[in-house]
């Protein structure tokens, strides 16, 4: 292993819209950093191969000059600016890639990921996601926390992914990176799947912590920490003007408490990620999780 630690290196966070970012949780705490670092696209990811637009559709806008554009959906890798780096060495090595899931070709659009990679001499990757869950908004986030790559395991403390079953376009690149030893970790936070459809600043919060733990880098949460606490007592009011919301939130701090408790709580939590994959709508995209048109399985799965 290098004798660097692994993350410190030329590292690429990774967030898609769609089935892997639950609450807009990932993608939103990619977004900030970006912002914060002043990163700017250096290369984009043509969208007219992978994408459905009548699914994720473009958006028109007013450019600087009042004439009316096009913003097609796509993937874009961005970097700090010269002036960022200057005044933070650190992030020096960061490059971030935010996009849409694809819903064809998805063998594809992971080569042309690879190339990418390859060509900016990465040498550690961070998939960033978020997945409803039956968690309570009272309690902690949690963030699941898993890597194939035997150093980084080591590193970070944390175990590998036994599951089985269907998946998101992170796992897929995921393990065509293990593939070619490339070093990974998967973040997964858990949104409360009462509240999954709205941007959450407590997930995004938990997930920002996590990314700074791992690169060893801090950013500014601006004000995330008070809307966190809105938007938790916002919830709370809507609970206490509805008795079976409020009962099914009692049952989700009952279990969370209890398997906070349990010696098994990893295993508990293991199985809580499964039965999201297993359960999560596949054909968001407009297409199965299988990629190109529903008919076949991504590689790496």
């Amino acid at each position: 292993m290098n004798q660097l630690p692994i993350f410190s290196q030329r590292t690429l966070l990774v967030a898609f819209e769609g089935w892997n970012d639950a609450a807009e949780a990932a993608t939103s705490a990619l977004k900030m950093i970006a912002e914060e670092i002043s990163a700017e696209p250096i290369l984009a990811i043509d969208p007219e191969e992978y994408a459905e637009f009548h699914y994720a559709r473009p958006q028109v806008y007013f450019d600087d000059n009042g004439n009316r554009q096009i913003r097609w959906p796509g993937t874009e890798v961005l970097t700090p600016s010269v002036e960022a780096v200057v005044a933070r060495p650190e992030i020096g090595n960061l490059f971030i890639l935010l996009g849409i899931e694809p819903a064809l070709r998805w063998r594809a659009f992971v080569a042309e990921i690879l190339e990418i990679i390859d060509d900016r001499d990465i040498q550690a990757v961070v998939f960033v996601g978020a997945m409803i869950s039956d968690v309570p908004h009272t309690r902690p986030i949690k963030v699941m926390q898993f890597s194939q790559h035997e150093d980084v395991r080591h590193q970070l403390d944390i175990e590998k992914s036994d599951y089985e079953g269907p998946v998101g376009i992170l796992t897929v690149l995921s393990q065509a990176l293990e593939e070619m030893n490339l070093p990974t970790v998967n973040l997964w936070a858990q949104v409360p799947a009462y509240v999954h459809q709205s941007p959450s600043p407590k997930v995004i919060l938990a997930l920002m912590t996590e990314i700074e733990r791992i690169l060893g880098v801090n950013f500014d949460h601006g004000t995330l920490a008070e809307d966190a606490f809105t938007w938790e007592r916002g919830i709370d009011e809507l609970a206490e003007a509805d008795e079976e919301m409020a009962g099914y939130i009692e049952q989700l701090e009952k279990s969370n408490d209890e398997l906070q408790q349990s010696e098994g709580s990893a295993e508990l939590l293991a199985s809580e990620f499964e039965k999201f994959l297993r359960q999560a709508n596949p054909g968001e995209n407009g297409a199965t999780e299988g990629g190109a048109e529903g008919t076949e399985k991504p590689e790496g799965q």
